[in-house]
C-alpha cells in the first residue's frame, strides 16, 4: 500500500477562527477528501525564540540544515516540515508585512543556507524545491491592494524556499474588518484549486 501523502499547515496567526485561520481549514479540507494526511502547526502554541543572529547554524557545509544553539521547539517543527509532501504557509498582514510570529519563524529557519564567516551573502544548502506550498494571507484592504502592495507575501516566498517549497499559488483574504469572518466563495474555489494543483503530478 502506497504511503499517505502528508500536509502540513504552519499558521503564524494569533487568532484561531479567524481569516488566514479559516483559508487554510478550507484548503486542508479538500486535501483531506483526497486522503492526504493533514496536521496544523499554530506557531503561538510553540515555545520558538528568538534568532540572535550568532550565525553559528550557517557554519557548518552540507546539505542538511545546520543545528541551533538555542533550546526550544524549533527544531520539533523543522522535523514535521521534513516529512511533509506539501506545506501551507499562512500568516496575516500587520504593518505591511507578515506578523512577528511568523517573521520570528522566518529568522529562525535561515538554518536552511549556509554562510560562512568572511562570505558577503548566504546560499541554500538544497535548492531542489521537492515539495509544493500555498501560501496564505489577508488584509483589511482589499486582496489586490495587500497582495502586491505588503510585504507579506515576499515573506512568504522567503519562508517557502528556505523549507525547500515551490509554491502552486496564493490565497488571499481581503477587507478584513471584524473579528470573525465568512471565507467568500470565489475564495473557496481558489482553495479547492490550489489543494488539487498540489496534487498534481509531473505531467499531468
Amino acid at each position: 500500500m502506497p504511503t499517505k501523502q502528508r500536509a502540513i499547515a504552519i499558521i503564524g496567526s494569533y487568532r484561531a477562527g479567524g481569516a488566514v485561520d479559516s483559508a487554510v481549514s478550507e484548503i486542508l479540507s479538500h486535501l483531506q477528501n483526497r486522503e492526504v494526511y493533514c496536521r496544523t502547526v499554530y506557531l503561538k502554541d510553540y515555545n520558538i525564540r528568538f534568532c540572535t543572529n550568532c550565525r553559528s547554524c550557517l557554519q557548518q557545509p552540507g546539505r542538511s540544515r545546520g543545528r541551533c544553539i538555542l533550546n526550544d521547539d524549533m527544531e520539533d517543527i523543522l522535523k514535521l516540515i521534513d516529512s511533509a509532501d506539501f506545506l501551507i504557509l499562512g500568516a496575516p498582514t500587520n504593518a505591511g508585512n507578515a506578523n512577528a510570529l511568523t517573521r520570528k519563524f522566518l529568522e529562525r529557519c535561515v538554518c536552511h543556507a549556509y554562510w560562512p564567516w568572511g562570505v558577503h551573502s548566504p546560499v541554500l544548502r538544497d535548492k531542489s524545491k521537492n515539495k509544493k506550498s500555498i501560501l496564505v494571507s489577508s488584509s483589511a484592504a482589499p486582496a489586490l491592494i495587500g497582495k502586491y502592495l505588503n510585504g507579506t507575501l515576499k515573506a512568504l516566498k522567503t519562508l517557502s524556499e528556505y523549507l525547500g517549497a515551490r509554491p502552486v499559488g496564493v490565497v488571499w483574504v481581503g477587507g478584513v474588518t471584524t473579528k470573525r469572518i465568512q471565507i467568500p466563495p470565489e475564495v473557496r474555489r481558489k482553495a479547492k484549486g490550489l489543494a488539487e494543483k498540489l496534487l498534481e503530478k509531473k505531467g499531468d
